[in-house]
């Protein structure tokens, strides 16, 4: 990763709380000069306790050049987040790639669904195993689902069911399945990077609308920052919006104190609202170079003059309107919001940590954010970590995964984007077969699920098989890495023969045992 010099420094304590008169007012300094400390902390440090947020007002953002004058920018974080995002621009551009229309959209079924009550049933087990659920058949012969997936099993022929998924790390969070690696895996040198993160250095260009890689998960993988870029340092951190005002997601006791421990950085709110216009932002980034301008002028290796160019296409991106009208749900036609959101009975048992039927609706996020240009989309719904009540927590949760996926699926035909979309909805491990004395299903490593659509591979397929209780594979294991090498393949890129350079200046390659799944490519 490139650095700045060893001479850089924040500006002068005497220039936090000074004035600036820029036309339309003045503003203090304070927030410019914590930006530029930002920058100085993001480009020579690979913390990843640090992630770059953005909230996007409920206005509807209209305007003929994209985003409305009136929108505004929260005074402190703005700086930070155009200096931030563009790290990842100017990174990008370094690769000299194209841009490209394959995209992913990783699902994670926060907490580890259980196996047997989504899409490896037992009807014939004891009930302690099976857990009172029934199946159902689908439209591919001799294959029987949940009763709790009926509008999948309708259209079983256009997904790819992974019954033997095996290698989980039995951890709680998202970086297995968004990396295919455990998380102390290279953790001397900053850790794996992503698969999302990779895409970016590799995919990305600075000329992109969108970022190239849109994090939206909640609850366990954003406290524990599951998106992370890992060796590969800040500039490829994930674009991370805040849609907590959107979907709802209440964060276990233990999940708020380690998020609470990990200070403010790791919740910096790059909010649109009140104080600064776009204009007085135009202002304000062009303060920030006149405040270093001597150190730009000096700077022989360009990399600060890079920074103001990527910092100009960064902004470009964050008031063009296209990726905040992306991520604007109002925006969509209400038939299309309709159909993405499931009816519930309100009998289900919700519990507190659990979403509601709302979070179907993240995925028509997802399809919104790849059609302005975003390559890959990583997001969560909750909570699936089930060690009592089980079955009534399936009955509220699994119909809404059910409901959502169908969603995404049928609507990604119809607009002719499936062939090009690769999905995948898994989870860090699958659940006990036996059900315990709370009602519930504990961690159960050995073997997991994972469904897949779209990316032009061969459906209606199911991949393994497990014993009698779905507690073992007892025939094509699929690992985690294997997976991801596929999806890596289904958007362009060789996972056995592509790497990336870490921060020994060792090549990685971008997975070290898994290989496509021959049977879908």
């Amino acid at each position: 990763m490139e650095r700045l010099p060893r001479n850089f420094s924040a500006p002068p304590r005497a220039a936090i709380g000074a004035s600036y008169n820029e036309g339309c007012g003045t503003f203090e300094l304070k927030a410019c000069a914590m930006a530029l400390s930002a920058v100085y902390f993001a480009t020579t440090s690979y913390s990843t306790a640090a992630c770059v947020m953005l909230t996007f007002l409920s206005k509807p953002v209209r305007n003929c050049d994209g985003i409305s004058r009136r929108t505004f920018l929260k005074a402190g974080a703005l700086g930070m987040a155009g200096l931030t995002f563009a790290d990842v621009l100017r990174a990008e551009q370094a690769n000299g790639r194209g841009s490209s229309n394959k995209a992913i959209i990783n699902i994670h079924l926060d907490g580890g669904p259980p196996q047997m009550d989504m899409i490896d049933p037992k009807p014939d087990s004891p009930i302690e195993f099976r857990g009172g659920l029934s199946s159902i058949p689908t439209t591919i012969p001799g294959l029987h689902l949940s009763e709790l997936m009926p509008k999948v099993a309708s259209v079983a022929k256009k997904f790819i069911f992974i019954r033997s998924l095996v290698g989980a790390e039995e951890q709680h969070h998202a970086f297995q399945c968004l990396s295919g690696f455990e998380e102390k895996d290279l953790v001397g040198i900053g850790g794996r990077p992503a698969m999302g993160c990779v895409v970016a250095k590799l995919l990305g260009s600075a000329k992109d609308s969108a970022p190239p890689f849109v994090d939206l998960m909640q609850g366990r993988p954003f406290v524990r920052n599951s998106a992370r870029p890992g060796f590969l340092g800040p500039a490829y951190r994930p674009f991370r919006p805040d849609i907590s005002q959107l979907f709802h997601r209440e964060l276990e006791a233990g999940m708020k104190k380690e998020l609470a421990a990990r200070g403010a950085n790791h919740t910096l709110s790059l909010a649109l609202s009140e104080g600064i216009t776009v204009g007085r932002l135009e202002n304000r980034v062009e303060l920030l170079s006149n405040l270093d301008r001597l150190r730009r002028e000096t700077d022989r290796s360009g990399e600060m003059a890079a920074m103001d160019k990527f910092t100009q296409q960064a902004m470009g991106i964050l008031t063009s309107g296209k990726f905040a009208e992306a991520m604007n749900l109002a925006k969509e036609d209400p038939r299309v919001v309709a159909r993405y959101t499931p009816r519930l009975n309100g009998a289900e048992e919700i519990f507190h940590t659990s979403e509601g039927g709302e979070a179907a609706q993240k995925l028509l996020l997802a399809r919104r954010l790849v059609e302005a240009g975003v390559r890959c989309v990583s997001l969560s719904i909750s909570d699936f970590d089930t060690h009592s009540n089980n079955l009534p927590r399936m009955r509220h949760l699994v119909p809404i995964v059910d409901h959502a996926l169908h969603a995404l699926i049928m609507d990604l035909e119809e607009r002719g984007m499936l062939a090009d979309v690769s999905i995948v909805a898994w989870g860090e491990f699958g659940r006990t077969p036996k059900v315990n004395k709370e009602g519930g299903r504990d961690h159960w490593p050995r073997v997991g699920m994972a469904l897949m659509a779209g990316g032009g591979m061969r459906a209606g397929q199911v991949i393994g098989s497990t014993d009698h209780y779905a507690g073992e594979a007892t025939s094509r294991p699929v690992h985690y890495q294997d997976v991801i090498a596929t999806l890596y393949h289904n958007i362009g890129l060789d996972a056995l023969a592509t790497s990336v350079t870490d921060t020994t200046g060792r090549p990685q390659f971008l997975v070290s045992m898994g290989q496509p799944i021959k049977e879908l490519i």
